[in-house]
C-alpha cells in the first residue's frame, strides 16, 4: 500500500502547491484545482499529457471536463488520502498547464466557453 504523506512531508510540499491554486478538497484528504483553457483542444492537450503522466506513474485522477474548463481531483484511494503521488502528479500537470487560468473558488459554478458565448456563464 501507498503511504500517506507524514507531517514533515505535508509541511514541505502543500503550501506550494497552494500557491499554485490547489486546494483542499472538503471532507476529504484530497487536493482540487479547475483550470480554465482557452479552448476544448488546448483542454483535452492537457488531459492527453496528464493521462500519459498518470499511466506512468500508475496513479489517477478524479477528473471533469467541460469543453475548456478541466476539474482535477487527487487522492490515493489504497491509502484513503494524500500520498506522494499526488504530490508528483500535480507538480506535473501544473507543468502541463501552461497558462490556463486557475479557478480558486470551488464554490461557484465554472462557466465553460460554450456557456459563456451564449449568455449563461
Amino acid at each position: 500500500m501507498t503511504p500517506l504523506l507524514t507531517d514533515d512531508e505535508r509541511q514541505s510540499a502543500l503550501p506550494a502547491l497552494g500557491d499554485t491554486g490547489w486546494r483542499g478538497e472538503e471532507g476529504r484528504d484530497a487536493l482540487r484545482k479547475i483550470w480554465k483553457f482557452r479552448s476544448f483542444s488546448e483542454a483535452w492537450a492537457f488531459m492527453s499529457r496528464a493521462a500519459l503522466m498518470a499511466e506512468k506513474l500508475n496513479h489517477h485522477p478524479e477528473w471533469r471536463n467541460v469543453y475548456n474548463v478541466v476539474d482535477v481531483t487527487l487522492t490515493t484511494h489504497d491509502c484513503h488520502g494524500l500520498s506522494a503521488l499526488d504530490v508528483k502528479l500535480a507538480q506535473a500537470m501544473d507543468r502541463f498547464a501552461g497558462s490556463a487560468t486557475v479557478e480558486t473558488d470551488h464554490s461557484a459554478p465554472v462557466a465553460c466557453l460554450c456557456q459563456v458565448r451564449h449568455g449563461k456563464g
